[in-house]
C-alpha cells in the first residue's frame, strides 16, 4: 500500500457555522507506514470490510457536514491499528481478535508500541477534536458510524440505523421521535450496540462536559456506495436539525 495520506486526522469544514460538530472515528482503513510497514498481515479483502473501518461513514459524514453547514473531523487510520473510539485503557483500544479475525500485526504489540500508537494517532486526533469544540461551545456532537449487517454466527441485524446514547438521552430521544415518524425505517436504540463506553469518543468531548450529543450507526450495506451515503445524508438532515431543534427548546 502507497503511504500518500500521512495526517491522523483531517478536518473539512473548519470555517461553517452549522449548530453540529460532526465526527467520523472510524473513517478510513489506513494503516501508517510506521506500523508494520503499513499492513498488520490481513488480506485486502479483510482490510476492506467492517473490521478495519465503518465503510460508507465518512461518506455520510462528509455529505452531512455540507447539508447542515457544520465542520467534519475524522480519523486517518484503521481502528485496527488503534481505535480512537476508546479510552486509553480499554483492552480492546488494540484488537487481537475481531469478530473472528486475527489481526497478526497485533500479536506482539507491548506497552512501547501501544504508547507510540496513542502517541502519534490517537492522541493528535483526540486533540483536534478538542480544539474543535472549544471553538463551538453550543454545537451538539454528532458522531457517524456503519455497521455491519451480520456479525460471524450472529443473528442477521434487522435496522437501517440505530441512535445510541449513554446517560444523557435529550438530543438522541429528540432525533428518535423523529426517526419513528418515518414508517419505513426499522430504528435500533442503543442497538446494534450499547451507547457507552467509559472513555469513548462522545464521553471524552460530550458527556464530560453536557454537551448535546448522540451517535448514529448506519447498516453499511445501505451506505457503500457515493451515492446512498448523499441520499441517506439527505434524507437524515432534517430529522438531526429538527430533532435539535426540539431538544433545544426552539419551536
Amino acid at each position: 500500500m502507497t503511504e500518500t495520506h500521512q495526517h491522523p486526522y483531517y478536518i473539512e469544514g473548519a470555517q461553517r457555522d452549522g449548530p453540529w460538530v460532526i465526527t467520523c472515528d472510524h473513517a478510513t482503513n489506513r494503516v501508517p507506514a510506521e506500523i508494520c510497514g503499513g499492513s498488520l498481515g490481513l488480506p485486502q479483502n479483510d482490510m476492506n470490510r467492517h473490521i478495519a473501518f465503518d465503510v460508507g461513514a465518512l461518506g455520510t459524514a462528509r455529505a452531512l457536514g455540507l447539508l447542515l453547514d457544520s465542520p467534519v473531523i475524522w480519523s486517518n487510520f484503521s481502528r485496527l491499528v488503534i481505535d480512537p473510539n476508546r479510552g486509553q485503557d480499554d483492552p480492546t483500544l488494540i484488537m487481537q481478535l475481531y469478530d473472528g479475525t486475527i489481526i497478526p500485526g497485533n500479536r506482539s504489540v507491548d506497552g512501547t508500541e501501544r504508547m507510540r500508537r496513542i502517541d502519534t494517532l490517537y492522541r493528535p486526533y483526540h486533540a483536534a477534536l478538542a480544539d474543535l469544540c472549544s471553538q463551538r461551545p453550543e454545537a451538539a456532537l454528532l458522531s457517524v458510524h456503519s455497521f455491519t449487517p451480520q456479525l460471524k454466527g450472529r443473528p442477521a441485524r434487522p435496522w437501517e440505523i440505530g441512535v445510541l446514547y449513554a446517560h444523557d438521552d435529550r438530543l438522541s430521544n429528540a432525533l428518535i421521535c423523529e426517526l419513528h415518524q418515518d414508517q419505513s425505517l426499522t430504528v435500533g436504540i442503543n442497538e446494534p450496540y450499547l451507547g457507552h463506553l467509559p472513555g469513548d469518543a462522545v464521553d471524552q468531548h460530550a458527556l464530560c462536559t453536557g454537551r448535546h450529543n448522540t451517535l448514529i450507526e448506519l447498516r453499511n450495506d445501505l451506505i457503500a456506495e457515493h451515492t446512498a451515503q448523499c441520499a441517506w445524508a439527505s434524507r437524515l438532515a432534517p430529522y438531526l436539525q429538527r430533532g435539535l431543534t426540539q431538544c433545544l427548546g426552539l419551536q
